[in-house]
C-alpha cells in the first residue's frame, strides 16, 4: 500500500490553502459574559458589593469596595503627630492605598476651565525696558544631599488670555559647596491690581537670596546643628530688611508702598546627606503642604502659630512694663533713617516659620496662593498628584511640568510651586 502524495498546492492567486472539505467552518468564539443563561460579571460584582460605585473615580483605577468607598479622596482629616513631632494644627488630607501612577491629564473636577489650555497673548513690551519682560514658564531643578528639587513658576490661565505679565517670581540658588552647601529656593507675588507686580516679586527674591548668600555659612551650621531659635530670630530680620527695602524702593519710584509690594516664601535645604532639616519662612498667603505615605498634610503654619519675640528695629511694636507703660530707645525722639538700611515701616504681614525633619520618601511641597487653593480645595487634584508623585522616584522636569498644570475650573492664577522629593 502506497503512501499519502503531498497535499495539493493552493491555487494561485488566492495566497491561502483552501480549507478540507471534511473540516465543518468554526462558529465564532462567543464571550462568556455575553452568553445566554450566564451573568455578566459587573452584574455579579454589584451583587457581591452593593456600596461599590458604577464606574472608578479615575481612569484605570479599580472601583473601591467596603464601607470606606463612599468618600472618593476628600475629606480632610487632622493627621496623626509623627515621632517627636507635634501634631499638626491645620487638616490633612487622608487616601486610602492606590495603584501605580496615571498618566498625567489635562484637568480635574466636573467640568474643563472656561479658558484655553495653552498661552494665547503675549504682554505688552517697551523697547525702552526690556527687562522687564517675563517669560510665560520657568523651569529648574536640582539634586543635593538627600533630597531632588523641583521649582516650576507658570502664568495663569487669566493672564495668558489677558495678556498680563506673571505676577509670580521664582529663584532658585546654590551658595558653597559640597557637605556646606545651602539650597535656597524663593518664591514671591505681587499686588493683583498693581501694573509693576511682576517686578516687585522678583526684586525681593533677588534681595532675599543676597541676604541669604553674605550668611550662607552661618545658616548652614545652624540647620545642621538644629538651632531652631537662632534661625528664627536671624530669617526674620532678613525678612524684615527686604521688605523694608522693598518699601523704600516704592517711595523712590513715587509709587504706593501697597501698590509695589509682594508676600514672599523661602525654603532651605542643607547640602550635607545627613541632614533632614527643612526650614521653611516667609511673610503672606500661600500653601506648605507634606506627602507621606500618600496622604496630604497641610502644614502651613498660621498666623496664630507665629510666636516669640519680635526684632526691635525692624517694624517691631515697643515693649510695654508691666504698668503698660511703653519703653522706646530714642526717648521719643524720632530716628532719621539710615543711608545703608531703609527707614522701618509698620508691621504688615506677621512672619511665618517652620522647620520639618524629613522622611525617607516624604514629598515636601511649597506653593504660591495659585496653587495652594486648588490643592486645598480640589480632591480630584490631591489625589491625582499622589497618584503621580508617590512612586520610587522623583518625575522628570517634564513630567512635573505636566502635573503642575493640571488645571481646575475657578482656579486660574499663576502657579508657582516647589517640591522636594527625599530619598
Amino acid at each position: 500500500m502506497s503512501a499519502p502524495g503531498p497535499a495539493p498546492a493552493p491555487p494561485q492567486g488566492t495566497g491561502r490553502p483552501a480549507a478540507p472539505p471534511s473540516v465543518p467552518e468554526a462558529s465564532p468564539a462567543r464571550h462568556p459574559a455575553t452568553e445566554p443563561g450566564r451573568p455578566d460579571d459587573r452584574a455579579a460584582t454589584s451583587e457581591a458589593n452593593p456600596s461599590a460605585p458604577d464606574a472608578p473615580a479615575l481612569p484605570g483605577r479599580p472601583p473601591p469596595s467596603g464601607p470606606t468607598a463612599a468618600p472618593a479622596y476628600g475629606d480632610w482629616t487632622p493627621a496623626a503627630p509623627s515621632d517627636g513631632e507635634p501634631a499638626d494644627a491645620s487638616p490633612a488630607s487622608r487616601l486610602g492605598p492606590l495603584p501605580p501612577p496615571l498618566p498625567s491629564r489635562v484637568h480635574v473636577g466636573t467640568r474643563p476651565p472656561t479658558y484655553d489650555a495653552e498661552p494665547t497673548a503675549l504682554p505688552a513690551a517697551d523697547p525702552d525696558d526690556l527687562d522687564a519682560l517675563v517669560p510665560d514658564t520657568v523651569l529648574d531643578g536640582a539634586r543635593y544631599g538627600a533630597c531632588t528639587l523641583r521649582a516650576v513658576s507658570v502664568r495663569g490661565d487669566s493672564a495668558r488670555y489677558r495678556g498680563e505679565p506673571r505676577r509670580d517670581a521664582l529663584l532658585t540658588a546654590r551658595f558653597g559647596s559640597g557637605e556646606r552647601a545651602l539650597v535656597l529656593v524663593a518664591l514671591a507675588t505681587g499686588t493683583r491690581t498693581a501694573p509693576g507686580a511682576h517686578l516687585a516679586a522678583a526684586e525681593v527674591c533677588r534681595w532675599i537670596a543676597a541676604a541669604v548668600g553674605r550668611s550662607h555659612e552661618r545658616l548652614a551650621a545652624d540647620i545642621r546643628a538644629a538651632r531652631r531659635t537662632d534661625l528664627k530670630a536671624g530669617l526674620h530680620r532678613l525678612t524684615d530688611r527686604g521688605l523694608g527695602k522693598l518699601r523704600a524702593a516704592a517711595t523712590e519710584q513715587g509709587l504706593d508702598p501697597d501698590d509695589y509690594a509682594a508676600s514672599m516664601r523661602c525654603l532651605l535645604l542643607s547640602g550635607d546627606p545627613e541632614c533632614r532639616t527643612r526650614v521653611f519662612f516667609g511673610v503672606g498667603p500661600g500653601g506648605l503642604f507634606r506627602l507621606r505615605e500618600r496622604e496630604w498634610q497641610d502644614i502651613e503654619p498660621e498666623a496664630a502659630e507665629v510666636k516669640g519675640e519680635p526684632v526691635l528695629g525692624f517694624g517691631s511694636v515697643p515693649h510695654e512694663t508691666p504698668d503698660g507703660d511703653r519703653l522706646t530707645m530714642d526717648l521719643g525722639i524720632p530716628t532719621p533713617p539710615s543711608p545703608y538700611e531703609p527707614a522701618p515701616g509698620p508691621p504688615r504681614e506677621p512672619f511665618r516659620f517652620r522647620t520639618s525633619v524629613a522622611r525617607p520618601g516624604d514629598v515636601l511641597l511649597m506653593c504660591g496662593t495659585g496653587f495652594a487653593e486648588p490643592l486645598r480645595g480640589e480632591p480630584g487634584l490631591r489625589a491625582h498628584l499622589a497618584d503621580r508623585w508617590s512612586g520610587p522616584e522623583p518625575p522628570g522636569l517634564t513630567a512635573y511640568l505636566a502635573d503642575t498644570q493640571v488645571r481646575v475650573k475657578g482656579y486660574a492664577d499663576d502657579r508657582t510651586a516647589v517640591a522636594v522629593w527625599e530619598a
